[in-house]
């Protein structure tokens, strides 16, 4: 019986808390050992689940531990540097701030993030909304007298390119993009959630006040963070108000400050009033239209084999309904069926030296028909209607 993703999630928490405290107190070995033991819990959640949407953090976290290791076993201990002249109150505080950065170093992506608004297929009105806020005033600060939106909501079904705007966003500008899964803060820093939301909003300032870039701060399951809920402890409540102040700081006193907060939701009827406020813009983040999903037939079916009369045109009509990650997991899934195919061939034998290896099939449409039988769109008629009477009430282009 396999380990469910909540527990291995702790197990890696746990050796990755122990190891930065026996790291702090200069024993070495007992922290290499504690982060390779995180890395490892790491691996099998990747390895147990690679559909999840946390894996991206989970990589992220273990290339962390992995430079730690290595920093560790090339030096007797990496203290953070201080100023031998100053006094021990500010040596002490120079310490602190910089700890509190390295527990989010897994958080902030330095190099820009390698997705432009080309691979972003279709979404225009959610580009143009992005666009007017982020980009325009970034190039051109002066044309904004009034100020320019800083809170951006992206909602709509799972699948729909939502973390993709943000970071082709990103990309657009030279600044910074800090990528933070709100249900991974709440479980890995429970108890210190309240704590963390101040020194992760303290973080992207500094990186937006020193560098003076702009600076992304993407909120992934926000809903996790700032949800209604029928009964809350008091850390919970303490977390949402805590949001909300530096909410009002992002939007009020940093008028002129390139930070800007995206949050991300296929739940956003379960917002609070007070924070939908927060975010001026409220984009929906829809299903593809029949265009898009041509061009994204189009993109995945370009690398593989397939008969002159497979048309990407037919084929989005046929997959109406469906989301942008559900059309690349069918053309996947075609493809795997052509491998499955050569793999079970009886005359099939690894290639030998010199001998050209056979190669799939092509994929015919019947191919995709027969994947539309088995796979079903992830998104229920339900929840498209249930989107839409939301948009009506608070959508905010």
């Amino acid at each position: 019986m396999s380990l469910a993703p909540q527990e291995l999630e702790n197990t890696a928490s746990k050796y990755a808390s122990e190891a930065i405290k026996y790291d702090s107190q200069g024993a070495r070995g007992m922290a290499i050992s504690h982060y390779q033991h995180a890395i490892d819990a790491l691996v099998k959640l990747l390895q147990l689940y690679p559909q999840s949407k946390l894996n991206q953090i989970y990589k992220e976290r273990c290339n962390s531990y992995h430079n730690r290791i290595n920093a560790l076993q090339q030096a007797h201990g990496v203290e953070p540097a201080v100023d031998p002249k100053a006094s021990s109150k500010d040596q002490k505080a120079s310490v602190q701030r910089q700890e509190a950065e390295n527990d989010f170093e897994d958080l902030v992506m330095k190099e820009k993030p390698d997705v432009t608004w080309a691979q972003v297929i279709g979404l225009e009105d959610a580009k143009s909304a992005l666009r007017e806020s982020i980009i325009y005033p970034a190039k051109r600060p002066d044309l904004f007298p009034l100020g320019w939106p800083k809170g951006m909501l992206l909602y709509g079904p799972p699948g729909t390119g939502k973390t993709m705007l943000a970071a082709a966003t990103a990309n657009e500008m030279d600044g910074y993009f800090i990528n933070v899964d709100a249900s991974s803060m709440m479980s890995k820093w429970l108890g210190e959630a309240e704590k963390n939301v101040s020194k992760l909003f303290t973080m992207a300032r500094q990186y937006a006040e020193k560098e003076g870039k702009p600076v992304i701060l993407f909120v992934d399951e926000v809903d996790s963070l700032l949800g209604s809920r029928t009964s809350e402890v008091g850390g919970e409540v303490r977390t949402k108000n805590q949001f909300l102040t530096e909410m009002d700081g992002v939007n009020g006193k940093g008028k002129d400050l390139m930070l800007y907060v995206i949050g991300a939701t296929n739940k956003p009827w379960s917002l609070d009033w007070p924070f939908l406020r927060r975010f001026q813009k409220r984009i929906y983040v829809s299903l593809p239209s029949q265009e898009a999903r041509q061009h994204l037939f189009e993109e995945y079916t370009a690398p593989l084999r397939k008969d002159f009369k497979v048309n990407p045109a037919d084929l989005a009509k046929l997959f109406d309904g469906y989301s942008a990650s559900d059309i690349k997991d069918v053309c996947q899934a075609a493809q795997i069926k052509t491998v499955h195919e050569i793999f079970n061939s009886p005359d099939y034998h690894e290639p030998i030296e010199g001998e050209t290896p056979v190669q799939p099939r092509e994929l015919t449409t019947s191919d995709f028909k027969n994947i539309m039988t088995r796979r079903k769109p992830s998104v229920s008629t339900e929840m498209i209607r249930a989107y839409h009477k939301w948009s009506e009430e608070f959508k905010a282009l």
